[in-house]
């Protein structure tokens, strides 16, 4: 059973300027403002569902595999201790893909086991009306909405995840806001053997969101996009062939799919149903 204390807090940092444009980072790996708040229940998240048990191709030192519901980074390794990140809620078009839904997260475990400890922002459509809202999830158990940072496309977000020897923390920060929140449990069977800065398909059909940007190139952010294991710490390129790609594919068609990393090592995005 998971244990769960939680902790909330706003940091007074004064309101920052909405980042609100996007930057392209790279080619593409494979052709493969504030308004009302409403509670809403979060979507189901979870490990990556694989498609296949080899890489659809390898760019540099980049192997980039087909996935059900994952599109963007991991880093693999053994235990973790930290992951960062940083992304931008993008906007939906509800449209064009009604009670569509789609995840951005930051997160340890989940790339071969069945765990996931993880923070991030859900950018859904209500039918034709869409939703953003902020949440964590330590997976299996289902995720939580946090009602006290709401969020707005166009916010540029900041989430943590750190292990302490006994339990996760995840830590979530609108930084054009200054509201963040906080909360722990114990996990007894995270494997603590991967870190991911993923965009996620949540099973109910992807909404069009058009391009998501992670990392400091968009958010500037500090030192986002980075983990730490038992070998290496420092951002997505540091892990040289550890680091892995994955692209959303439904029945053989690129659902989304991640850029190359900008030159920095960390920054890329993912395009909604790149051609």
């Amino acid at each position: 059973m998971l244990g769960v204390r939680e902790t909330t807090g706003m940091r007074k940092t004064g309101v920052l300027p909405t980042a609100a444009v996007l930057i392209a980072t790279g080619t593409v790996l494979l052709a493969l403002g504030h308004g009302l708040h409403q509670t809403v229940l979060p979507r189901e998240h979870g490990p990556r569902k694989a498609i296949g048990v080899v890489p659809e191709r390898v760019v540099g030192d980049v192997k980039v595999w087909a996935s059900g519901n994952w599109a963007g980074y991991a880093v693999i390794g053994s235990a973790f201790t930290q992951a960062k990140g940083s992304w931008i809620v993008p906007a939906v078009d509800c449209a064009a893909t009604p009670n569509g839904s789609a995840s951005f997260w930051v997160g340890i475990d989940g790339w071969s086991d069945a765990t996931v400890e993880q923070t991030g922002t859900d950018s859904d459509c209500d039918g034709k009306n869409p939703k953003y809202y902020a949440w964590y999830e330590f997976a299996p158990k289902a995720g939580v909405t946090i009602d006290s940072v709401p969020v707005s496309p166009g916010d540029r977000m900041s989430g943590e995840v750190d292990y302490d020897g006994s339990e996760f923390t995840v830590t979530i920060t609108d930084e054009a806001t200054g509201e963040s929140f906080s909360t722990s449990a114990i996990i007894p069977v995270a494997r603590r053997a991967s870190a991911e800065w993923i965009a996620e398909n949540n099973g109910i059909g992807l909404s069009d969101f058009g391009v998501a940007p992670f990392g400091r190139d968009f958010t500037d952010v500090f030192d986002s996009n980075s983990a730490t294991d038992d070998r290496t710490s420092g951002e997505i390129r540091a892990f040289g062939k550890m680091a892995q790609a994955s692209t959303i594919v439904n029945q053989g068609v690129d659902d989304a799919v991640p850029s190359s990393l900008s030159p920095d090592g960390s920054s890329f995005t993912v395009t909604w149903k790149a051609e």
